[in-house]
């Protein structure tokens, strides 16, 4: 049984963090210690013109 954990905001700050810098979505999961799926996810789910942004990926996460 898998259980699931959403991700944090200091977690969603690190995420625009490393993307801004050029790492790859499986180098911030294992930075994140979490899946590469979870990292595309949230990529998918929070990423338009302007790139991801942590800020508007927690407002919908709440």
């Amino acid at each position: 049984m898998r259980h699931y954990k959403q991700l944090t905001y200091e977690q969603r700050c690190q995420i625009e963090a490393f993307k801004k810098s050029g790492f790859t979505q499986a180098e911030i999961a294992v930075a994140l210690g979490v899946s590469q799926s979870t990292i595309s996810r949230e990529l998918a789910r929070n990423s338009g013109q302007r790139g991801y942004r942590h800020k508007q990926a927690q407002r919908f996460a709440l």
